[in-house]
């Protein structure tokens, strides 16, 4: 009970302060071995290069990276962000079954040759289809 008594609010601020730079710290490092591995401009020596420089020498080597390699790290993120974003559209695309007006209209007209729908359900179709 006497660490309580000796633990107050400016410890636990800076205690918290330091765990969230820690968490911070740890989040950079792991971005950059991802982007290390990532990067198809570097070589395999290179590569090996930069991430024997992170361990060794931590605040140094990420530092430098980030000097160097930063545009390229951004660059490739930004791809990464975009190609995720492209499928997820597609599958939204894909999901709804959005076509156009036209292929609806084709696929109707298909359908009433086929004699799978009447005149008047085929009308009605068409309404829907052109009204929306």
């Amino acid at each position: 009970m006497v660490f309580a008594a000796e633990f107050g609010t400016g410890e636990v601020l800076w205690s918290i302060l330091w765990f969230s730079l820690f968490v911070l710290w740890i989040w950079l490092v792991i971005s950059i071995f991802g982007d290390i591995m990532r990067a198809n401009d570097l070589s395999g020596w290179a590569k090996g290069m930069w991430a024997v420089g992170i361990i060794v020498l931590p605040f140094l080597g990420i530092f430098l990276y980030l000097i160097v390699n930063g545009s390229a790290m951004n660059r490739r993120t930004q791809q990464q962000f975009q190609a995720h974003d492209e499928a997820t559209q597609a599958y939204i695309r894909d999901a709804a079954g959005s076509s156009s007006a036209a292929d609806q209209l084709a696929q109707l007209a298909s359908l009433h040759e086929s004699g799978k729908l009447s005149d008047d359900e085929y009308e009605r179709a068409k309404s829907r289809v052109v009204g929306a």
